[in-house]
């Protein structure tokens, strides 16, 4: 069971916490670079681990993250102007570049040097894979950048959006970790859903007795998850979990990869970021039409956010109609809102002293146990795990094994990120 002290441990991510101390060791997705348009666009406000910040682009192009509020006053510089350069308070005129670095003070004479005493507290930023990544920790710990497969690929190859999740993070992540869901959850859409239908993974999800192997990998853990399949074969789903927050969702056929991304605004809120990819050829327009449309694990968002439609205001839009036919087997149409609508259920911030966990749950139980040692460890200078890109170069697979085959070493090859090299293998299914 997992204690009060655990559940605050793992769940609280602002300055000065444990987790918080540990998750600014990572570089974090702040943004989609589409956000931040063309030079010198408006500002836009930007939460991160509690933190409230700003991100422009300035005149060169160059991204800034910093402080939301002008060291004079106290003004949000939301209402800034970006020009020359630089983010420029209106309420007094005092201007600041990407680095946080107040470079003029209109009412005092240049020559005094008090701009230069003025910094405010600033992230270096990097774009990369469509996204702007932002790193929040010491600077001398800034590890190298990630480089999920993802990450890496053609822009044509890949597809990156995210959506507001109005609960903690954790109960986010661990719904993404958690296999046995789908023969429940998913059920009614596995046949229609664009990244199910037409696979016999599809067909073996309706084992709802499915047995986990859970084993740690370099960078997290690797779920093997197996039900039965044809006579004498059984067919796994390797997930992939990669410290502190992603992962990889097992492929059906030759489908897309798919991934996650659960980063903490607050305490209680998330941005859920979603990632597909092709190791080796453009997605295609079909694929990219019923993503942008909200399909599958991705939503249909309110035009001008990142807030989806189905949302607890309107209880997700649930139908109890196709609730009761097993059209949508929770009565929530789409994949990504299904999670959505259980987790943020549970409330802002889930009490796990109040749970009852059974064999299937031991990926979710081993995740939190690698999150608690992790910020023990940093605690006593040991640096965390995942760091090393070469710990991103891995891949989920579904594949279909002999019975007693061990998922570990027979499907290995499957688990390797090759950019460049399809995924496809003869034991997909």
């Amino acid at each position: 069971m997992t204690t009060k002290e655990q559940n605050d441990t793992l769940t609280r991510t602002g300055p000065g916490t444990p987790m918080g101390d540990l998750f600014r060791r990572y570089w974090i997705p702040a943004l989609i670079s589409e956000e931040l348009g063309a030079p010198d666009c408006p500002p836009i406000r930007v939460r991160l681990l509690s933190e409230r910040l700003i991100a422009f682009r300035d005149t060169e192009g160059k991204v800034g993250l910093m402080d939301e509020f002008c060291a004079h006053r106290g003004v949000s510089l939301w209402f800034g102007r970006n020009e020359e350069s630089g983010l420029r308070c209106p309420y007094h005129g005092w201007k600041y570049d990407v680095t946080g670095q107040c470079v003029e003070v209109p009412s005092e004479p240049a020559e005094s040097g008090y701009c230069g005493k003025i910094k405010l507290k600033s992230y270096p930023c990097v774009e990369r894979g469509g996204v702007i990544w932002t790193y929040m920790g010491p600077p001398e710990h800034q590890p190298p950048l990630p480089e999920f497969e993802w990450n890496l690929v053609p822009d044509a190859n890949r597809f990156v959006s995210k959506r507001l999740q109005e609960s903690n993070y954790l109960q986010a992540m661990e719904g993404g970790i958690d296999s046995s869901h789908v023969s429940f959850l998913h059920s009614g859409e596995l046949h229609t859903d664009p990244l199910h239908k037409g696979t016999k993974g599809a067909k073996y999800q309706k084992d709802t007795k499915p047995h986990f192997e859970v084993v740690e990998s370099d960078g997290g853990l690797l779920i093997g998850v197996r039900r039965n399949a044809e006579p004498g074969f059984h067919y796994w789903r390797i997930s992939q979990w990669i410290m502190p927050w992603y992962t990889m969702i097992p492929p059906y056929g030759d489908n897309a990869l798919n991934g996650h991304a659960f980063v903490p605004i607050d305490d209680e809120n998330c941005w859920v970021w979603s990632m597909t990819h092709k190791p080796a050829e453009p997605l295609k327009e079909s694929e990219i039409h019923s993503m942008k449309n909200g399909e599958g694990m991705y939503a249909e968002l309110i035009p001008g956010t990142y807030r989806p439609v189905a949302n607890m205001e309107n209880d997700y839009l649930i139908d109890r109609t196709l609730q009761k036919t097993g059209r949508y087997y929770s009565g929530v149409k789409g994949i990504g809102m299904q999670d959505a609508s259980l987790q943020e259920g549970m409330g802002p911030i889930q009490d796990r002293t109040r749970e009852n966990l059974v064999s299937t749950d031991n990926a979710i139980i081993m995740a939190r146990h690698r999150l608690l040692k992790a910020s023990r460890n940093l605690e006593k200078g040991v640096a965390p795990p995942a760091l090393d890109p070469a710990t991103h170069y891995v891949r989920s697979a579904s594949v279909q094994l002999p019975a007693g085959a061990s998922f570990k070493e027979d499907a290995k090859e499957c688990l390797v990120a090759r950019v460049g090299t399809s995924h496809v293998s003869p034991l997909s299914v």
